[in-house]
Formats: C-alpha cells, structure tokens, sequence
C-alpha cells in the first residue's frame, strides 16, 4: 500500500511541474516573437550603415589623418563583450556562449580584458577567476538604446584612450527558433566592408566625408553592440520555449509511465486481498 501512495505522490508532483513548465514555456513563445521582430527589423539598418561606412572609408583623402575607431595596432590586449542571458532554464545555451568565450580567451596570447552583459557569463568568468572591467544585468527582455549607450561608451574609451588594441562581441545569434548559433566578431578597430561595383553610389556627403565618418563610426559600434544584445534576447527566449516545451513532453510521458506503473501496483493489491479472502473462506469451511 506504500508503495501506491509513492507512486501516487510522484504523479502529482510531475503533474505540478508539467503545468509549470507548459507556462514558462507560453510565456517565453510570447517574449520570443517580440523579440524575434526586434532583432530582425535592425539587421538591415546594420547592412546599409556598414555600406554607407565603407563608401566614406572610400573617400578619405592621402594625408588625411585616420579616425581613431578606424586605426589598428599592434595588439597588446584584447578587450571581449561577453554577452548571455540573466536567466537559466534555456537549454545548452548558456553552455555553449560561456564555452566558445573561454576557448577564445585560452586561444589568445595577450591578455583579455572581459565586459559582461548578463548574469550566466559573469558568473562563469568570476567562477574562473577572469579580469572583469564592467559587469550589466538586469537589463530586461525589452531594452532601449540608451539603456545599451554606457556599454558600448566603456568599449569605445578604453580602444580611443590605448587600454585595449582589439574588441571582440562573443553573444548567441538568432539563425531560428531550434537553432542559436555562438558567434564572435571583431567589432574594433572598424573594419569597413568593401563595396559591389553595382552598389557603389557617388553620394554627396556636408559638410564632408571625414566629418560625417567621425560622427557615424561611435554610432556603428553603439548600433552592433545593441544589435548584439537583441539577437542575445531572441536567442534566450527561443531556447527557453524549445526546453520548456520538451521538459513538459518528457513529463507527461514520465506520469503516463508512472500511471501505468501505479495501476498495475493497485492491481496486484486488489488481487492479493481477494485471494486472501478466498483462502480465509476455504479455511473456514
């Protein structure tokens, strides 16, 4: 009869978790579809201002000096923007982001100095005892622009001012919702893209070109590093939403097992009660 009982517990406990993880696993396909359009609506903003960039590159005259963003050095250290979610509960993600991290770093030869975005990837470089310049949580699943300026203005001024040689973004990119792909890319010095001969446009730039590519490459790096931060998003509650959706499945097949599991016990109970009927019957007569 005990064992019933335990059986019969186990049930209603999965039962409890089921309906927990079937509603974090709404609540994420709701944050996900926002989050899906925001992270896609600014990828071809990115593509034209990296166009737009590459034809003021084009147009910088001999003798005139190079933007600071635009120069490269000889690297002495390497400064990474570590970008994870705040939260768990989302599959290998979190996993995979901090263990392509930690390969770049071992790979290197100089030393990296770490800015994180998120609770997962700070707590994996402290665990492991990493220099960590600036740590961000808590940012939200809806973040703004401005609320994104003081990260990429910490990137911007250590590159300008000599602290770090080269920038590198490690964050998770959206490619679909079964698939968030670990992706690091130089974001600094600014490495402008070379133009298509059928997309070259003779563009008339005031007051000039060197004065507009002054104001656009702060611009770019604030726009790759938000843009970073809404595919990290999308990526979060997309994982969520598949790991929730397989916890709940795994646990409705685990209570059909223990159902069955529970109605054999109860069989075999009812069985041996009547036959110790029966046998206290035949004693008697």
């Amino acid at each position: 009869m005990a064992n019933i009982r335990l059986i019969k517990r186990r049930i209603k406990g999965i039962q409890s978790t089921a309906k927990i993880t079937r509603a974090m696993e709404m609540i994420a396909t709701s944050k996900m579809r926002k989050a899906q359009e925001r992270g896609l609506a600014g990828r071809p903003y990115a593509e034209k201002i990296m166009q737009v960039m590459a034809d003021l590159a084009a147009l910088r005259r001999e003798g005139e000096e190079m933007h600071p963003l635009l120069q490269s050095r000889p690297v002495k250290k390497i400064g990474m923007l570590h970008i994870t979610p705040d939260r768990g509960m989302c599959g290998g993600l979190n996993t995979n982001i901090n263990r392509t991290a930690a390969s770049f770093i071992l790979e290197q030869e100089v030393p990296v100095s770490l800015v994180t975005v998120g609770r997962k990837g700070r707590d994996f470089m402290r665990r492991y005892g990493r220099e960590i310049r600036a740590e961000f949580t808590n940012l939200g699943d809806r973040p703004s622009w401005l609320d994104t300026l003081p990260i990429s203005r910490i990137i911007i001024d250590d590159y300008t001012s000599g602290e770090i040689d080269r920038v590198y973004l490690v964050y998770p990119q959206f490619i679909s919702t079964m698939v968030q792909k670990p992706i690091t890319h130089q974001i600094l010095p600014v490495e402008p893209a070379e133009i298509p001969t059928a997309q070259n446009v003779d563009y008339i730039y005031e007051p000039g070109p060197a004065e507009v590519l002054g104001q656009l490459l702060p611009r770019f790096v604030e726009m790759q590093v938000y843009h970073a931060i809404l595919e990290s998003i999308a990526s979060e509650q997309s994982a969520r939403m598949v790991a929730m959706r397989n916890a709940t499945e795994s646990a409705n097949e685990l209570i059909e097992e223990l159902t069955l599991m529970y109605n054999k016990a109860r069989q075999e109970t009812i069985t041996r009660e009547l036959l110790d009927i029966t046998g206290g019957a035949a004693a008697l007569a």
